[in-house]
């Protein structure tokens, strides 16, 4: 029974959309000392929920089968209403936040094409030559939503500080997403998607990597220079040393624990921490 609710918790993206709303609240209270923006909050969460379980839909068969891979196939239903629940609940956030809908466009516009290829319809097979990027496209999508809207909504003036916050968090999560990249590269090639992961030896892709690790690293100790606390700058350092720690084992073990509970569970870690020890 536990397991069944665990794999639903995380299975219909309940836990990633989690993960959002988190990042959000670090942002707001590490990086801007305000209280998160509620509505902004909502969105995200529903976004998530709709994107994650669209992309999910779409994705009913693999070169290899997991258990979540043959939990999305016998719940393609539940994937279909949570998308359309998630949609919902975005749209009613969204007519909130309508005074910032150029600033929502951008991150509204990469989830779609990051999904948009699997997409079953020879007038979306195109995007399958030119998703090169699509790891780039979800990085992005995540840092945007997460650290530039709660920015832009507290009307905050861009200080050389949040910046280096911005940049920390992009490397970090996309780090993240090359490592999911690295595992699902077979699918992709099977469905015909052309990315960077798929084209890159294994060298280039272990560079590419660990160079996104060490600008992690260094972005977010800058940040002592502008007086964050020390201990703060510590918790962010945590999960990348625990991703960087298990690299290699994650491109050998494709478990679904250790992608979808430990690797996703670390995009939010850091911001976990700051609640449970907020100074």
């Amino acid at each position: 029974m536990l397991r069944k609710i665990l794999d639903f918790f995380v299975f219909s993206s309940l836990y990633v959309a989690l993960c959002a709303m988190l990042l959000i609240w670090q942002t707001s209270h590490f990086l801007l000392g305000l209280s998160p923006p509620d509505r902004l909050m909502g969105f995200a969460f529903f976004a998530t929920v709709c994107s994650y379980n669209f992309h999910w839909y779409l994705t009913p068969r693999s070169v290899n089968p997991s258990r979540r891979i043959q939990w999305t196939h016998r719940h393609r239903v539940l994937h279909f209403v949570l998308y359309l629940v998630g949609g919902l609940g975005a749209a009613v956030y969204f007519f909130y936040l309508t005074s910032f809908i150029v600033a929502l466009l951008p991150a509204i516009l990469l989830t779609f094409l990051y999904s948009a290829p699997k997409i079953p319809h020879k007038a979306f097979h195109w995007l399958r030559r030119i998703a090169f990027g699509k790891t780039l496209y979800l990085a992005f999508v995540w840092v945007y939503v997460t650290t530039v809207l709660p920015i832009i909504i507290a009307g905050a003036h861009w200080h050389p500080s949040f910046i280096l916050f911005t940049a920390s968090r992009f490397f970090f999560i996309y780090a993240c997403c090359l490592i999911f990249d690295y595992r699902d590269r077979e699918d992709d090639r099977g469905h015909g998607i052309v990315s960077m992961i798929t084209l890159l030896p294994e060298k280039g892709i272990d560079r590419l990597f660990y160079g996104s690790m060490i600008l992690f690293f260094l972005t977010s100790v800058t940040l002592y220079h502008y007086h964050y606390p020390a201990f703060y700058i510590l918790l962010l350092l945590i999960p990348g040393v625990v991703v960087t720690a298990i690299y290699k084992e994650a491109k050998r073990n494709f478990s679904d624990d250790l992608y979808y509970i430990l690797l996703d569970g670390m995009v939010m870690f850091s911001s976990l921490l700051m609640l449970i020890f907020r100074i």
